[in-house]
């Protein structure tokens, strides 16, 4: 880990749009717009996590800036290296520094490769150690997660489900990444095999100066693990910034209505929830305006006409909304 503090991922808004194909000729009637305009930046060593309602975007986020989908529009510069322009042959190097755990570890494994190969492929193929290293290397990576090296031989089905995300976050340590996104990667498990991964996460985060974007929908988990917190709702970045800041005074309507769902572990505490009414909007047809002004109990007549601008309440902590752009 270098020791001046960088940016190791910067994000100028991002957009990714599906063509919607209809017609014997396929041809495009509309858009998807899953990311409309994303901005933010990771540092060096930091966490990064990222919310929101199932189908606002979060993981297409993760896969565009990792150039897993093509990015239809915007910046993505990974350590100062603009990966939408990049060369593929560049980008094929650079590939080992970002990597990816999935949510599924079952999924995201080949059922016919042994743990071994499952992690030494891509060891292999990028040539990240000399032969006479390789098992060694792979004994090494697979101690740092939590597994044995008896475990090397052994097929996905033969292991529980957080032994099987130890092996994902061992195939994508055992890469030297720089960068990881982690996609929801404890949302499948138990909730004390959860605390188990987080620390993981965190450990090896310290231990090899990782910058991670934490995708989760388990605000307790991102209130634990990150620096910096981004809230996304229907492809747009409403609120960003420090997580003390945002989870201390939070400012956009749709924050304050995610983090009123918090449980609380005490039941004298009444909870003051705050009920979104209504479905979250189709991005093929987005409201116009403030996308979310059809579900906001604060919404006023601007806010189905303009476009809101970000208000900066301090340095590092930004909302899109129009109460504060009076």
């Amino acid at each position: 880990m270098s020791e001046h503090v960088e940016n190791v991922l910067e994000v100028k808004n991002l957009k990714k749009y599906y063509p919607i194909k209809a017609g014997m000729f396929g041809k495009v009637v509309g858009q998807v717009r899953a990311v409309d305009g994303v901005s933010f930046n990771i540092k060096r060593g930091t966490t990064m996590g990222l919310v929101g309602e199932s189908g606002c975007g979060k993981t297409t986020v993760g896969k565009t800036v990792l150039r897993l989908h093509d990015i239809t529009d915007g910046e993505v510069n990974f350590e100062g290296k603009n990966i939408r322009t990049i060369h593929r042959k560049d980008l094929r190097l650079l590939r080992p520094k970002f990597q990816m755990i999935f949510q599924d570890p079952y999924s995201s494994l080949s059922p016919r490769m042994p743990v071994v190969e499952i992690i030494g492929e891509a060891v292999r193929e990028h040539g990240i150690v000399p032969k006479n290293e390789f098992n060694e290397y792979i004994e090494r990576i697979m101690c740092s997660c939590g597994l044995q090296p008896y475990h090397k031989d052994r097929y996905p089905h033969e292991f529980s489900g957080g032994q099987r995300q130890r092996i994902c976050i061992a195939r994508a340590l055992a890469l030297n990444p720089d960068f990881i996104v982690c996609d929801e990667p404890v949302s499948a498990l138990d909730v004390s095999i959860q605390a188990q991964i987080i620390n993981l996460l965190e450990d090896l985060q310290k231990q090899f100066g990782l910058a991670y974007l934490f995708i989760s929908h388990d605000l307790s988990v991102v209130e634990h693990i990150s620096d910096t917190v981004g809230v996304m709702y229907l492809g747009d970045m409403v609120e960003y910034g420090d997580k003390k800041e945002i989870f201390k005074s939070p400012l956009h309507p749709y924050t304050k209505a995610l983090f009123s769902a918090i449980p609380v572990p005490d039941p004298t505490v009444k909870m003051k929830r705050i009920i979104l009414e209504g479905s979250i909007p189709s991005p093929a047809n987005p409201p116009s305006g403030c996308k979310f002004h059809t579900r906001c109990r604060e919404c006023m007549d601007i806010c189905s006409k303009e476009i809101p601008k970000p208000y900066y309440a301090s340095e590092n902590h930004f909302v899109s909304c129009h109460l504060y752009n009076k």
